[in-house]
């Protein structure tokens, strides 16, 4: 018994993806247009010297200090030396912390000591995040214009952040 293989016809269907490709033509800019760019920055830290160097007095002297609370910012040189408070401002019916004036105190302060590169931002336990980063960004460098165009100037880059009940 021979078994008779019959050949039928298979019409093989044409594969047609044009309106899958209009799809992705359309999805591919608007999701690359929704897309969410996002800009992170690092703040080096300075951790406190473990070695001897200078005494506790002698450091407590020299250090450039600028105390973060609730009532304002307070700049102290040289250590428990007021050299200005400046208050909480009102903003928009909310009250912040004056970096405007807190950047020309730093500023004033840099031009007194241009070899200092060092500073210790003490804040009280309340004092949020964006508080701590904003004086941090502060106190590093500011922006300035010369010879039309915008250059950043070095104020006191190595920050130090210091529980303020200390």
């Amino acid at each position: 018994m021979a078994l008779k293989l019959s050949k039928t016809s298979v019409d093989e269907a044409e594969l047609d993806i044009t309106s899958f490709m209009n799809l992705m033509i359309v999805l591919v800019p608007v999701l690359l247009l929704s897309l969410t760019f996002t800009n992170v920055t690092v703040h080096q830290l300075k951790l406190p010297d473990l070695t001897g160097g200078m005494s506790q007095t002698e450091q407590a002297m020299a250090e450039f200090e600028i105390a973060i609370d609730e009532q304002g910012l307070s700049v102290y040189y040289p250590a428990d030396t007021l050299v200005q408070h400046i208050p909480k401002r009102q903003v928009d019916g909310m009250t912040d912390h004056d970096f405007v004036t807190l950047a020309s105190v730093v500023q004033g302060i840099k031009q007194q000591l241009p070899e200092r590169k060092d500073v210790v931002l003490k804040s009280a336990a309340n004092v949020s995040y964006q508080t701590l980063v904003s004086a941090m960004d502060t106190v590093k460098s500011y922006k300035t214009v010369v010879a039309a165009s915008l250059v950043e100037v070095e104020l006191f880059p190595q920050v130090s952040l210091v529980n303020l009940a200390q």
